[in-house]
C-alpha cells in the first residue's frame, strides 16, 4: 500500500473511531438523546473529517518530501476514512434502543481498532500484542473521560 494511502487510512480510521466514540459516549451521558447523538455523529463525519483531512494535507506538505499527488491522496483518503467510519456508528444508534446501541458502538469501535492494530503487527512482522493493548487502552481512556464529562455537563445544566 502506498504511503499516502496508508497515512490517510490509518489516521482517518483511528480518528474517526476514537473521536466518534468519545462524542457518542459524552453526548449519551449528558443528554440520553438519539437525536443529539445522531446530530453529533453527522457533525463529526463532516466537519472533523474535513478538518483532519486539511491537517494531514498540511502535515504532508510540511515534510517537503511528497509529491502533490501523494499529498492529495493522503488528504482524500483521510477525509473518506474518517467520514465513512464515523457514519458507521450512526447505524446502531438508528436501529437499536439507545442503551444497547451504545454498547454496540463500543464493541464495533474496539473491534475495528483491534483489527487495524493487529494488521499493523502483521505488516511489521512483530509478535508483541502490546501495540493492540496500548491502542485499546487509549480508546478506553477516551470513553471513560467522555462519559464523565457528559455526566458533569448533565449535572451542571440540569
Amino acid at each position: 500500500m502506498r504511503h499516502s494511502i496508508k497515512t490517510g487510512l490509518s489516521f482517518g480510521l483511528t480518528s474517526g473511531i476514537i473521536t466518534t466514540l468519545g462524542l457518542i459516549i459524552g453526548l449519551h451521558s449528558g443528554t440520553h438523546s438519539k437525536l443529539v447523538i445522531i446530530g453529533g455523529i453527522l457533525t463529526i463525519a463532516i466537519a472533523d473529517a474535513l478538518s483532519d483531512a486539511l491537517g494531514i494535507h498540511i502535515s504532508e506538505e510540511s515534510e517537503n518530501k511528497h509529491t502533490q499527488k501523494e499529498i492529495w491522496e493522503a488528504t482524500i483518503v483521510t477525509f473518506l476514512a474518517k467520514f465513512i467510519f464515523a457514519l458507521t456508528f450512526a447505524i446502531p444508534i438508528l436501529i437499536f434502543p439507545l442503551s444497547f446501541a451504545i454498547i454496540a458502538c463500543i464493541v464495533w469501535g474496539f473491534s475495528l481498532i483491534g483489527i487495524f492494530s493487529y494488521n499493523i503487527l502483521i505488516e511489521q512482522n512483530k509478535k508483541s500484542y502490546k501495540v493492540i493493548i496500548e491502542h485499546l487502552i487509549i480508546a478506553l481512556v477516551v470513553i471513560v473521560l467522555s462519559h464523565y464529562v457528559g455526566d458533569f455537563i448533565d449535572f451542571i445544566f440540569r
